[in-house]
């Protein structure tokens, strides 16, 4: 049996569902979530601590400081103590409560920002504080997700290999729109290669990284209210903006059949399901989508009636049964373009 001497090393990379008796449609869901973490975060994390590591930015005394919504602060907070560095989450009160009380159980502060910057949203809000505090005080150090390298690459060198191994034959993927670390090392590891793939990217609507205008969005994970730094349109060949309604629906018809999957997950999927639903349905594809994290997390949200109420209005008007829908002709899914 495998014996582990790190929370890191356990990572299940290989684990696919079939989403087709849930949503009668061929789609092949990558699950990223089974790790300690609970999320695909996990690999960027380790990714840029261990880069930073190597070339001396981290050192004994230095605390690590990152702007996360919540998941990449889980990773995070689990390798900063295995590894013996202070750890600084700076989010906003968008974070799941269970994601900040397990990041200060693993030993973490977390600051939550309230007060959005008035043209950047709280996103921007966050990125100036992290930089007050590296300003204020030599040992923090931002490993900075946004623009850092090995976000991205981590996925050039794993999750877009393991989907080929499963999935030689893939024909479309889709990849959720955050830091777009995952999206760009994905795009670049199958641009290279000789059979061609379509690269979708799933998006909340109300984010800003495909152009469209800033609103209000209370599901973390996905989005952004400034335009990632990490981002190259030219390797997307199209773009599905996703509104929060149909995230939750996603996931609620999900764990109507037992999968319990996180907001961002249900976001990718029902984006998935409105860009295969366009299609000539004799078309045969093969189609996987990556599903970012699990839903143990979203409990207190995506899962919470009285939250859901609050924020989305009673059932019946959002929670309905699921399949593939047809875009309307104003459906806003071709927002990109390729080169």
């Amino acid at each position: 049996m495998p014996v582990i001497s790190a929370p890191y090393e356990i990572n299940v990379d290989d684990l696919f569902v079939d989403l087709a008796p849930v949503f009668d449609v061929p789609l092949y869901l990558k699950c990223e979530g089974l790790n300690l973490a609970g999320s695909i975060k996990m690999k960027a994390a380790l990714e840029m601590v261990l880069a930073a590591e190597r070339d001396g930015t981290l050192t004994q005394g230095s605390v690590l400081v990152e702007s996360s919504s919540g998941n990449l602060g889980v990773a995070l907070s689990m390798i900063a103590a295995h590894r013996g560095y202070g750890f600084l989450c700076v989010t906003d009160s968008r974070c799941n409560p269970a994601s900040r009380r397990l990041m200060e159980s693993l030993g973490a502060q977390v600051h939550i920002i309230s007060r959005p910057d008035k043209k950047r949203g709280l996103l921007g809000a966050r990125i100036d504080y992290v930089q007050r505090l590296c300003e204020y005080d030599p040992r923090y150090v931002w490993l900075n997700q946004y623009v850092n390298p090995h976000n991205w690459l981590a996925h050039y060198r794993s999750t877009g290999p393991s989907i080929a191994l499963q999935f030689p034959d893939v024909d479309v993927l889709f990849v959720g729109a955050g830091t777009t670390g995952t999206l760009m090392g994905c795009a670049r590891y199958f641009r290279e290669r000789e059979r061609p793939v379509t690269i979708v990217a799933v998006d909340s609507v109300g984010s800003v990284t495909f152009g469209g205008p800033a609103l209000p969005r209370h599901i973390p994970g996905l989005g952004a209210g400034v335009r990632p730094q990490l981002l190259d349109p030219s390797l997307v060949d199209d773009v599905v903006m996703v509104p929060e309604q149909d995230t939750l629906e996603s996931c609620h018809a999900m764990a109507r059949q037992g999968f319990l999957f996180g907001g961002s997950t249900g976001t990718v999927v029902s984006g998935a399901l409105r860009w295969l639903a366009a299609r000539p349905r004799d078309e045969r594809l093969t189609a996987v989508a990556l599903s970012p994290d699990l839903g143990d997390r979203y409990l207190d949200s995506v899962y919470d009636p009285e939250w859901t109420e609050r924020h989305f209005g009673a059932p019946g008007t959002w929670d309905k049964p699921v399949s593939a829908p047809t875009p309307p002709a104003d459906e806003p899914r071709l927002v990109t373009s390729a080169g």
